[in-house]
């Protein structure tokens, strides 16, 4: 009978062991997920994130798409956002730089963060950015603005694709939402006067 008890005792042991593995490794899983699909969108274009480019040669082509900046600010962050430039006429490949401007209308320092993706999802592949604001924490103190760059171009592989015929207008859009990471906490900390950031 004891011998029959630690049989099952070391069963129970197996099974544990097997579900506290496939546990943390699911947990593992779900921690890295979010920056795997964020790179996987970048890289491929997915759900409408423009794919982020390395600058070099390519053709410019005489086909033109307009490309449209959109600008939100989540309710909790007291910020104005805006775009420097409401549309402009690009050909396909060739680089632009445009501004957006972004102003702290609060008494208190904070940081803010953007996300962005591009209207039709299906352009997501063929947007490609340079250089960008976007996932970089920014500090702004009471009352200052800033204005940040956006270096685009649109790949002129796109012309070779009959199915993309119909895209004729791109929206860029941003959204900016307060920062609650640790790098966040250090920038405040940083700030005279402000507690943030210092165990305050």
């Amino acid at each position: 009978m004891s011998d029959r008890k630690a049989d099952i005792a070391a069963k129970n042991k197996k099974v544990a062991r097997r579900l506290f593995l496939t546990t943390a490794g699911m947990g593992a899983f779900a921690y890295a997920s979010a920056p795997l699909y964020d790179l996987f969108c970048r890289t491929t274009g997915f759900g409408g994130t423009p794919v982020v480019a390395q600058a070099g040669d390519r053709p410019i082509l005489d086909r033109t798409v307009n490309v449209r900046f959109d600008s939100n600010v989540d309710t909790a962050l007291p910020w104005k956002f805006q775009p420097l430039q409401r549309e402009v006429k690009v050909r396909l490949g060739e680089e632009y730089l445009a501004y957006y401007r972004v102003t702290n209308l609060s008494q208190r320092a904070a940081v803010g963060t953007s996300t962005y993706n591009v209207t039709p999802e299906t352009a997501g592949g063929w947007f490609n950015k340079l250089q960008c604001f976007c996932f970089t924490e920014q500090l702004l103190l009471p009352g200052q603005s800033v204005d940040m760059p956006v270096i685009f171009f649109v790949d002129p592989e796109l012309d070779k694709d009959r199915r993309y015929d119909n895209i004729r207008t791109i929206t860029l859009s941003y959204t900016f939402f307060e920062a609650k990471t640790e790098r966040a906490r250090t920038l405040l900390g940083g700030v005279p006067g402000n507690d943030i950031g210092k165990g305050g």
